[in-house]
Formats: C-alpha cells, structure tokens, sequence
C-alpha cells in the first residue's frame, strides 16, 4: 500500500465533497497509522473503535477540512488525540498497572516490532509511571511526537496549538521522564535512543 503524498490527500478530500468514495483514499492512506497510535495509547478494543470513530469522525467534518491550515495527517491526529481524551482515565489507569507490575497491558507480542521506539523490558514499568505522572497536554504532546512520529509543526496542528507550547511540552515532558528514569538507575540516554526524546 502505498501512502498518499499531502497534495494527493488535499485532492482526495476535496473531490470527496462531491464523490464520497474518495475519502476510501484517505482512510487506506492512513488509517493504519492512526490505528496503531490509538493501540499503542488504549488497547486493540478501543483502538479498534477510535479508529473507526476518528474517520467517521473525519468524514463528517471533511467540509470543515482546510488543507491550508494542516495536512490531513496531523489532521487526523488531532480528532484521534481529542477521541482518545475521553478514555484518558483508562489510560492513566493501565499507565499505573504497568508500573506496578510490569505487564503492559496494551501492548500484544505482535506489536513488539512496532513498539522499538520503547524498549519496554529495560525502562518499561518506569516509563510508564513517568507517562501516567505527566501532564495531560504533555503526554499528548509526547506520544504524538514518540508513538505518532510526527514533527512540531504537525502536533501543533493536530492540537491547536502553537509550536512554542509543543517545544515546551515536550521539553517538560522528557526532563520529567529523564528524572524519573535516572532515579530509577536507567541512563538518562535510554528514552532519547528509544524515541521518547530528540
């Protein structure tokens, strides 16, 4: 499967205006993406969900879509990231069980692959009190940056916010992390060569 360049993606959401089959292009373009962002933050059954909701979602409010202020990427992002906030409880619920026990409950073996960004044997539980301790805005702001791969520019658009207040977010986010981790006798380089900082 190919991905959809932002040109393309801009055509596919305009020409579905009046062809609703071409909003099928932005789904295959990016809904696996956006699929393995929401596992990796809620579990298989809610990501399964908030997927589908997040383009639902995304399909309803295509003619509120402007390509000019964000790509559809971050675009999407940003209605997952605001879908995933009513489930934030949970997640701050299996943020702390995975520090307690260190079981993570979301990640499947399958996924490990995937996952490389977090090396969750080495700093796992830790990690994960670190991420369950932050900041709601933060978190956000971290995972769409780790576990999303997207840039400042992109969180800024997919949040609504502005680059200044991702770059402290961030910056807030990994000192936290870095301070936790180094208390915890894990070097403070671990999270920035798994992904967690850059």
């Amino acid at each position: 499967m190919s991905v959809l360049t932002e040109p393309t993606d801009a055509a596919a959401m305009a020409d579905s205006l009046s062809d609703a089959d071409r909003f099928s292009a932005i789904f295959d373009s990016h809904f696996e993406t956006i699929h393995r962002f929401l596992y990796r933050r809620a579990g298989r059954n809610a990501a399964d969900e908030l997927a589908a909701d997040t383009f639902a979602e995304a399909f309803r409010r295509r003619l509120t879509y402007d390509p000019s202020r964000a790509g559809v990427r971050p675009w999407l992002f940003g209605i997952a990231t605001n879908l995933l906030r009513h489930h934030l409880r949970t997640e701050r619920r299996q943020l702390h069980a995975y520090a307690r026990t260190g079981v993570d409950p979301v990640l499947h073996p399958d996924l490990e692959a995937v996952d490389a960004r977090v090396d969750a044997d080495a700093m796992g539980p830790r990690l994960a009190l670190g991420l369950a301790t932050l900041r709601a805005g933060d978190r956000d702001v971290l995972l769409l940056y780790a576990w999303g791969d997207l840039g400042y520019e992109e969180i800024a658009q997919a949040l609504s916010i502005p680059v200044g207040t991702v770059r402290s977010r961030l910056h807030r986010a990994r000192r936290r992390l870095r301070e936790l981790l180094e208390a915890g006798g894990q070097s403070s380089g671990g999270p920035e060569q798994e992904g967690v900082s850059g």
